[in-house]
């Protein structure tokens, strides 16, 4: 990575998801990890309800807990940033892992790098496909039976599925613009416009 590489464009897909839920966005290579956590939660609809870390290799970016005495901590996501993450590890795939419960691990694969642009107006959303599960309905497993039920009146649990979750709920139906419209409510820091950027 050049130090003139200003952004990257990401492409972030849940693993272990169908149908596919993925976001494509054009992030600054500084944005700090805490930063690119809620910016990934407003892209894909989730509630910012639990637990996340960032993972490349051995290394790992989250929260701090003062409490935990039983081993593992995470870097400190508050004090680092993507472009840390690819110096020090040489990644060009990064995880991101949301709700230690449920477990939604999202592949991060760093696609494309743009030199001396400005950052102006980022992150910005480029593209949006597969509605975001449902919180707390149990990982990816759960997020399969939960499809089953709400998609098939004579299954056993679908009334109580389908009054359980949201209303009407359809995996392939992505509403865009209020993804965008959640991600500007971050102080600004997402104004989802394009720009033309100069690309390595």
């Amino acid at each position: 990575m050049s130090l003139n590489t200003t952004a990257v464009r990401i492409k972030v897909t849940l693993k272990d998801v169908k149908p596919e839920v993925m976001r494509r966005l054009v992030v600054p290579v500084t944005l700090r990890l805490d930063r690119l956590h809620l910016t990934l939660q407003e892209a894909f609809g989730w509630t910012n309800s639990h637990l996340f870390e960032f993972f490349a290799g051995e290394a790992h970016w989250g929260i701090p807990d003062p409490d935990n005495d039983y081993g593992h901590q995470p870097i400190d996501a508050r004090k680092a940033r993507l472009c840390d993450i690819v110096r020090e590890t040489g990644a060009k795939t990064i995880h991101y892992l949301y709700d230690f419960g449920d477990s939604w691990d999202h592949v991060i694969k760093l696609e494309k790098w743009f030199d001396n642009t400005t950052t102006e107006g980022m992150p910005f959303l480029l593209e949006a496909a597969g509605r975001c599960p449902p919180e707390d309905v149990g990982g990816a497993p759960g997020y399969a039976e939960y499809l089953d039920a709400v998609g098939d009146p004579t299954h056993p649990e679908h009334e109580h599925m389908r009054l359980w979750g949201p209303e009407r709920f359809d995996p392939n139906v992505v509403d865009r613009k209020a993804l965008e419209a959640a991600a500007n409510a971050l102080s600004g820091i997402w104004k989802p416009r394009r720009q033309k950027l100069r690309s390595k």
